[in-house]
């Protein structure tokens, strides 16, 4: 099946001018605990615990990060642009490693921070900026694993970790930054792309409201307008009334009065339209309903063929979920069927079930446990039946809301083609009794 909308992709902004989805406050505020943790910790091991280390060159360095962080604040409420949040992020890092090598360097425990810089710009800058950083932050740990005073400990002991170990926390640190980067930015992307695409399925409903409003518009001026030209029409006659039949205006007075009434005309049509459009959106037999889905997609070469049936006679809500999200699914099966597609509608005391099928080639294997996902865009190696994407989830995304369960899957051999079905509890969408 194809997508139900296809957009151009926009050009990606070069890193020095595109704007990050961070906030200066946030960086900043992160700053501030990270300098609240680390005075602290520096002090706490200083003169509660009694260990002698560099505390000047220590509070030197959180000192910088005090300096950096007033020198921010005046423009807290702005995005960072991305070379701003990597700087930022890097001078964390950097920072970090300046602490760790005073303290001791890969033997500090509080190595493991050096997840957080790499962590939060996973999640809010891309990865090839995040690539960057990670490496600098791999090179922090390379140089602190080397050039370092010893780890600060009591009683003037010494308190020395085999070079093995050594090799095992700097691994475990390195690994630890890959898999939290990877993880971090896969949860960012994926929240991403859920919100484009639930504002693409706010932006289709807001425009099936909008036109069911129209038809309340047209009533409305229906009623407006009608005594104003009523009276145009009564004025209009009276005067040709009482004109001579020679006279020149004459004609020009029948004029005005049969427009008058053609207008007339017109305003009551689109009021008994609106009454006739009221019964149809609130209720319509099943049948009736995908006979509006399938009718924009026929006489387009692929036969279409509807079989309703089921315990008595059935009429649901005609919600504009279901009549746009059902369109959307027989626009896919219409563009890769090869002959026919079968819309099958079922309904017991329990439930109603609406099954659309293809003769198509069906889905590719590499996107078939992925459905649903919005912007999936692969294909298999013939270029058939992928490119799900956006479309396909505002469909699953609209039936799911009107308490449809979906059933996504290729038809068993010897059939051939793509099978999406939509199963509701029958109180869900029957339409209540008059």
């Amino acid at each position: 099946m194809a997508d139900i909308e296809t957009r151009p992709l926009a050009p990606i902004p070069s890193f020095w001018s595109a704007t990050s989805r961070v906030r200066v406050r946030t960086l900043v505020l992160l700053r501030w605990l990270a300098i609240v943790g680390q005075t602290v910790a520096v002090l706490f091991v200083r003169y509660v615990l009694d260990v002698e280390f560099p505390l000047e060159w220590a509070l030197a360095a959180v000192g910088i990060s005090v300096a950096v962080n007033l020198v921010l604040t005046r423009r807290s409420q702005e995005l960072a642009r991305e070379w701003e949040a990597a700087a930022q992020l890097g001078y964390d890092a950097v920072q970090l490693a300046v602490l760790l090598a005073l303290t001791g360097g890969i033997q500090n425990p509080f190595v493991f921070l050096f997840v957080a810089p790499v962590a939060v710009s996973a999640t809010v800058l891309r990865p090839a900026v995040t690539a960057m950083l990670a490496a600098l932050t791999f090179a922090c740990v390379g140089v602190i694993s080397v050039w370092r005073l010893p780890l600060p400990w009591p009683d003037g002991a010494m308190f020395v970790m085999p070079p093995l170990y050594q090799m095992g926390l700097a691994a475990a640190v390195l690994v630890g930054l890959g898999f939290t980067s990877v993880y971090a930015w896969r949860v960012a992307a994926e929240e991403e792309r859920l919100s484009i695409a639930l504002a693409a399925v706010q932006a289709v409903l807001a425009r099936e409201q909008t036109l069911s409003a129209l038809g309340g518009l047209a009533a409305a001026a229906a009623h407006e307008l009608g005594t104003p030209l009523a009276t145009i029409h009564l004025v209009a006659k009276e005067m040709a009334r009482d004109l001579a039949p020679d006279d020149p205006r004459a004609e020009d007075l029948q004029l005005l009065v049969t427009q008058s009434e053609r207008c007339r005309a017109i305003l009551g049509q689109l009021s008994a339209n609106r009454e006739r459009g009221d019964v149809m959106i609130a209720r319509a037999p099943i049948r009736s309903m995908l006979e509006e889905v399938i009718s924009p997609h026929e006489g387009l070469g692929t036969e279409i063929v509807i079989d309703a049936r089921g315990d008595g006679p059935l009429e649901v809500k005609r919600m504009p979920e279901i009549v746009h999200a059902l369109g959307g699914i027989v626009e896919n099966a219409v563009g890769f069927a090869r002959t026919r597609v079968d819309i099958e509608a079922r309904w017991t005391a329990e439930i109603i079930e609406i099954a659309i099928r293809d003769d198509g080639p069906g889905f590719a294997h590499g996107v078939l446990n992925r459905l649903g996902e919005p912007y999936l865009t692969e294909r298999d190696e013939e270029g058939i039946a992928g490119g799900l994407g956006l479309g396909f989830f505002i469909s699953k995304t609209l039936l799911e809301r009107t308490g449809a369960k979906l059933e996504v899957r290729n038809r068993r051999p010897p059939q051939r083609g793509a099978l999406v079905k939509a199963v509701w509890p029958r109180s869900a969408i029957e339409a209540p009794a008059l």
